[in-house]
């Protein structure tokens, strides 16, 4: 007979607590936290209302909340808590269908306008158990304690600069520091800091911040003394990429992301990701991403495809207005978000089969007929099967497609806007039927003109290896290469061709025609100014050559040397060649102004450093410099002049000319002064040190009894009754030279 549970041990009796089975009990009653709870949101932020005005406001908020998801059980799964006095408190829980479509409501709704006045904040029920354990809500109220004002330094102060000069930023050895540029003279340190950075330095598009990059994550640097603004905590992170207007920021890193949970911004949705896109003013996160795979597609012709990359960067690319961001899964699909709430725009991404890439005009354009300005954004896929390749542009939000333009024969295409979005030139490798040789035509879309026309330049013998459009303007320049000799390591000599329109009467643009080819150059790299008319084309990171040419097309001196010429949109002229050893960067300034080209020792450590040129090629300052890494000009923000302020300047400019001569002259004599200045001091020094030697001397001597010899040498003089020493001028006259001139 079994013993009773009171005439059991301890020990048995808690060995017999372990045998007996709850689970159909712990199934019956036990509370289930994160199941039940999961499918709820909070929703805040919502108007106050009465009883009557309750139900009108619910179905209101049920049809907003159902884009994001389906409530489960329509009104009865709205609860909004009513106070005594009738009136709403301005929240309500509401239940999803699933988990998943409470956390797609969080992400797609939460700070998302109800109407005019009202913001709504959407956020997991479940987030109160995070936010509340250990200790980090406080049963009792705390009225936050208010900071007192206190003045930020400005974040654009550099524009008030009354010598109107630019900053760039250094990085060399293990220092980083911020200079202003004083043409000849050295360079002014702003600030400069040991280990602000350990991969690179990187100005946002405006100029307004200064992007150092650390192990642990990115910092934002602004202001007169360069404080910090704003942190980004994204592990290992490697590469980063602003918005075009500096409102998000975009990182990424090879390293999957860990999260330590209530550690930081980031949250168990960053778990495993490898990009994040953040929002700048508040320094959150909006949203996360897994890197894609760049792999060919099943059945693609891998030789029609591009080399496969190692990295897709940027990752995402931005319209003009921020307003959207996209994405493209390698041949494949495009899928665009929409900011802030980076939603997928239709719910769905567009299918592209085969696409390889796209880019977003750089600016809102308006086309012939449309009333409204567009987000464009153009693409292309390569030749798959008997389908040939394409290019195609795409309105956006609409995503119609505007314009398409079928390929043949294509090795690979680049996509390039001018900076105003009025062209759009796709630059096509074709191949012949035996694929041995392959020549190069450019697909200019005009994009402002009716039907979006193509014009196709196709009398280039050679392949292009670079094309760059003139910001600002309608003028590209191009570097063809011929075939390289088999068996040889001479590089193959390259041609810099130069186009322009042909003027016509009235707003319209002319045709593209050939303006002038330089032949036998060994150029690689085209570097227009920010400004446009002017351009470098120099032969960077190339060992045996190290090129550098000045051209300006609206030379003023000259006329061109025949009709032809003179029908186009340019004038030409090489105004002069140089050369920058071991160069590999070419940089202008935002003006300009000025040209620097450096040698860095990320790319090889023979004599590093920079030196700066005038816009036409003429040397002011050479700086070797050990080390040396990097050098970025600050860019500068779009001007507030309207157009017609714009004009004004340009038909004074003579007169602000010499105010800056001044400027310029008054600098140069200040330099001089304080070169006379610090002789002065240094005379004075030494005269001060003479006279104070003397009189100690003076001194020793009376303690020892000792004579002056001057003052023996006269005691003596009066002893002997010599005369004082007379001194004798004598004028001596020598004849150098003699003419003689017969003058009639």
């Amino acid at each position: 007979m079994a013993p009773g549970f009171d005439q059991l041990s301890d020990h048995d009796y808690d060995e017999e607590l372990e045998n007996i089975d709850f689970s159909d009990l712990r199934e019956r009653y036990d509370v289930r936290m994160e199941e039940g709870l999961d499918t709820f949101v909070v929703v805040d932020g919502l108007p106050i209302v009465n009883r009557e005005q309750k139900t009108k406001l619910v179905k209101f908020l049920i049809k907003r909340l159902n884009t994001a998801g389906k409530i489960k059980d329509g009104e009865d799964s709205v609860f909004m808590p009513m106070n005594d006095e009738g009136m709403s408190e301005g929240f309500a829980f509401v239940e999803y269908s699933s988990p998943e479509q409470a956390v797609a409501a969080t992400k797609q709704l939460h700070g998302t306008a109800l109407d005019k006045k009202h913001t709504i904040a959407v956020n997991k029920l479940t987030d109160i158990e995070k936010y509340g354990r250990e200790g980090r809500i406080d049963d009792d109220y705390h009225p936050p304690e208010i900071e007192p004002f206190t003045d930020r330094e400005h974040l654009r102060s550099w524009l008030f600069d009354p010598q109107a000069r630019d900053q760039f930023v250094m990085f060399r050895g293990d220092n980083v520091g911020v200079f202003w540029n004083n043409k000849k003279e050295a360079p002014e340190p702003i600030v400069d800091r040991k280990h602000w950075t350990q991969l690179f330095v990187s100005w946002s598009p405006q100029g307004t911040f200064l992007a150092s990059i650390h192990q642990q994550g990115v910092q934002l640097w602004g202001g007169e003394s360069f404080k910090r603004i704003r942190q980004f905590p994204h592990p290992f992170v490697s590469l980063i990429e602003f918005s075009p207007n500096e409102s998000y920021i975009t990182t990424w890193s090879n390293q999957p992301i860990t999260v330590e949970e209530g550690k930081g911004p980031l949250s168990l949705d960053e778990e495993g990701k490898h990009i994040i896109i953040w929002d700048l003013n508040t320094g959150k996160p909006l949203r996360s991403f897994h890197a894609h795979d760049l792999t060919p597609p099943p059945g693609a012709d891998a030789a029609a495809l591009p080399p496969k990359a190692k990295v897709q960067w940027p990752a995402f690319k931005w319209s003009a207005d921020e307003k959207y961001v996209a994405r493209m899964k390698p041949h494949e699909s495009i899928s665009i978000y929409e900011t802030p709430r980076m939603n997928l725009l239709d719910k769905t991404s567009v299918k592209i089969e085969g696409i390889v890439d796209f880019e977003w005009s750089p600016a809102l354009t308006q086309r012939e007929g449309i009333k409204t300005y567009e987000s464009l954004l153009s693409y292309w896929t390569p030749e798959i099967g008997s389908k040939p390749a394409s290019v195609a542009l795409m309105s956006v939000p609409s995503k119609e497609i505007v314009r398409t333009r079928n390929l043949f024969n294509v090795t690979d295409a680049k996509l390039h806007w001018q900076s105003e979005g009025k062209f759009m030139c796709v630059k096509v490798d074709r191949h012949s039927k035996s694929k041995k040789s392959v020549g190069t035509n450019l697909e200019i879309f005009r994009i402002r003109e009716k039907g979006v026309p193509v014009e196709v330049v196709d009398s280039l013998k050679d392949t292009v290896i670079n094309f760059a459009w003139e910001p600002k303007g309608d003028r590209f320049v191009l570097i063809t290469a011929g075939e390289a000799v088999a068996g040889s390591n001479v590089l193959p000599k390259t041609a810099v061709s130069f186009f322009a329109p042909e003027k016509v009467k009235g707003p319209g643009i002319g045709g593209f025609k050939h303006v002038k080819t330089f032949d036998k150059k060994n150029s690689n790299g085209i570097y227009w100014s920010p400004k446009g008319r002017f351009v470098v084309v120099a032969t960077v990171s190339v060992q045996q050559h190290s090129d550098l040419d000045f051209y300006d097309l609206d030379y003023e001196g000259e006329k061109p040397e025949n009709d032809a010429a003179a029908a186009l949109n340019a004038n030409l002229m090489l105004m002069n060649s140089e050369d920058h050893y071991g160069v590999t960067d070419v940089d202008w300034d935002p003006t300009g102004r000025y040209v620097t080209t450096s040698a860095s020792v990320w790319t090889h450590q023979m004599e590093n450093g920079y030196r700066i040129w005038t816009f036409s090629g003429t040397l002011l300052s050479e700086h070797p410099t050990e080390k040396f890494k990097q050098l970025l000009w600050r860019p500068r923000p779009a001007t507030l002049l309207s157009k017609d302020e714009q004009r004004t300047v340009r038909r004074n400019l003579r007169e602000y000319s010499k105010e800056f001569d001044e400027l310029d002259k008054e600098m140069e004599e200040g330099a001089n002064q304080a070169v006379i200045d610090a002789r002065r001091r240094l005379y004075l020094e030494w005269t001060s040190w003479l006279s104070q030697e003397r009189e100690d001397l003076v001194e020793e001597r009376e303690e020892l009894g000792i004579r002056d010899p001057e003052e023996e040498l006269a005691l003596q003089r009066t002893k002997s009754g010599d005369e004082e020493e007379k001194v004798v001028e004598e004028d001596i006259e020598e004849v150098i030279d003699e003419t003689e001139e017969i003058v009639q």
